[in-house]
C-alpha cells in the first residue's frame, strides 16, 4: 500500500509517514499503536531490531494465498490470520473438551484428476439430499470435521469488502480445515464458492483464495474445483428433470424458466445454464447472452440489515461448530466470559447469555 493509504487508515499525516521513511523522525506511541492495531500486530513488533522474515511471521497457508494473490489487501490479510487464530483457537478448545460428538476430518480418498467422480463421491459422502440450500450444504460440510466461516455484511473485522472481487478461501489443514465463503445477496451465488473451495480442499489438498475471475476459469486447479462444484449441486440425474423443450426464446426469462430447480437446489440459474452447456443441451451463446443480460441488470445491494438480533451473529459468521465449542467451554469452565465473548466477535456479556439461551432452546 502507498503512505497515502495508510495515511488515510490511520489518522497519521502523510508527512509524518514520509519522514518516517527517510528515518528522519518517530512516531509517538499512540500513533504508532494506531499502526498496530490496523496491521493486526502489537505494538512490540514495530520495535523488534531484527528484520521482519515472512516464514516467522506468517504460516504457510497464508504465504501460499498471499502468493497466489500478491495484489490482497491488507483488509483480506488480516482476515486470514483471524482466520488463522480462530481455527487456532477451536482446536485448543476442543482438545480440552474431548467431546466424542465433534466431527473430525477423515475424508475418503479423492480422485485428483478425475473431478467428475470426485465430485459423485463427494455428494454421498456429505449425505446430500434432493433438496438444499446455503445452510444445508454449510451444515453437511460442517459435519465432515471442516469449520465454514462466512464473511459478514457489515464493515468490520469479519467483512469482505462489498467492492472486493474475493469470494472465498480455503484454508488447507490435514486436521481441521476451514473454508471462508464471502457473504453475498444471494445465497446460491455463496453455494458455489462453498462448493468450489471444498473442491480445492478435496481435490488438491492445499490452501487458495479465489476471486469472479477463478469462479470462471478453464484452466487449471481453477476449472477442476468449478467443474466439481458444478457436479456436485446439479448432478446429471438432476439435469434429466429439466425440460429443454420449454426453454423459452428469450432469454431474459430465463430465471423464471429454472425458478424451480434453483430453489430445490439452492443453485443460480448460471450454475444449471452451465452444466446444460457442459452436457450439449444449450447452446454458447445462449449462455453468454444470458450473462450478458444479467451482468447489465441494475440489483439494489441491501446496506447490510437490522443487528437486531446481533446475538445470532457469532453462529452465521463462524458456524454452528465452533460457537457450540466455544460455549461448551464456558459451560465447562475452561474458559471465562470474557474469552468467550472475545471469540465469538466481541459479543457484549448479555448477547453472548441470550445465544447461550438459544442454543438451549430457551
Amino acid at each position: 500500500m502507498t503512505l497515502d493509504d495508510l495515511a488515510a487508515e490511520v489518522g497519521i499525516a502523510v508527512a509524518t509517514l514520509e519522514k518516517v521513511a527517510l528515518g528522519e523522525v518517530g512516531l509517538t506511541f499512540k500513533q504508532l499503536t494506531n499502526v498496530a492495531e490496523y496491521f493486526g500486530r502489537g505494538v512490540l513488533f514495530f520495535l523488534e531490531d531484527e528484520p521482519v522474515r515472512a516464514e516467522s511471521v506468517h504460516t504457510p497457508a497464508f504465504r501460499t494465498l498471499a502468493n497466489q494473490k500478491p495484489e490482497l489487501s491488507v483488509k483480506v490479510r488480516g482476515l486470514i490470520e483471524r482466520v488463522e487464530k480462530q481455527r487456532a483457537v477451536f482446536l485448543a478448545l476442543k482438545e480440552e473438551l474431548d467431546d466424542p460428538d465433534l466431527p473430525a476430518f477423515v475424508p475418503p480418498d479423492f480422485p485428483a484428476a478425475d473431478p467428475r467422480a470426485a465430485a459423485a463421491i463427494a455428494r454421498k459422502w456429505l449425505g446430500l439430499s434432493d433438496r438444499n440450500d446455503f445452510d444445508s450444504y454449510r451444515a453437511a460440510i460442517e459435519d465432515k470435521g471442516v469449520l465454514v466461516f462466512r464473511s459478514n455484511g457489515y464493515n468490520g473485522r469479519w467483512q469482505i469488502a462489498k467492492d472486493s472481487p474475493i469470494l472465498g478461501f480455503t484454508l488447507y489443514d490435514e486436521v481441521c480445515p476451514v473454508i471462508v465463503v464471502k457473504k453475498l445477496q444471494w445465497e446460491t451465488q455463496q453455494s458455489f464458492t462453498l462448493m468450489h473451495e471444498l473442491g480445492h480442499l478435496l481435490l488438491h489438498r492445499t490452501s487458495s483464495i479465489d476471486d469472479e475471475a477463478d469462479m470462471n476459469s478453464h484452466q487449471g486447479h481453477e476449472r477442476d474445483a468449478n467443474l466439481f462444484a458444478g457436479l456436485v449441486l446439479v448432478p446429471d440425474e438432476f439435469l434429466l428433470r429439466v425440460n429443454d423443450n420449454t426453454r423459452p426464446a428469450d432469454v431474459d426469462q430465463y430465471d423464471d424458466w429454472l425458478d424451480w430447480c434453483r430453489k430445490a437446489w439452492g443453485v443460480s440459474t448460471e450454475v444449471v445454464l452451465r452444466r446444460l452447456l457442459d452436457c450439449g443441451r444449450l447452446p454458447r451463446h445462449n449462455y453468454v447472452a444470458y450473462r450478458a443480460w444479467r451482468a447489465a441488470l441494475h440489483i439494489e445491494q441491501k446496506d447490510g440489515g437490522s443487528r437486531a438480533f446481533r446475538n445470532r451473529e457469532p453462529k452465521h459468521i463462524f458456524g454452528d461448530p465452533f460457537v457450540r465449542t466455544v460455549l461448551g467451554a464456558l459451560n465447562g469452565r475452561y474458559i471465562t466470559l470474557a474469552k468467550a465473548s472475545r471469540y465469538l466477535d466481541g459479543l457484549k456479556i448479555t448477547d453472548l447469555h441470550q445465544l447461550e439461551r438459544h442454543y438451549a432452546g430457551l
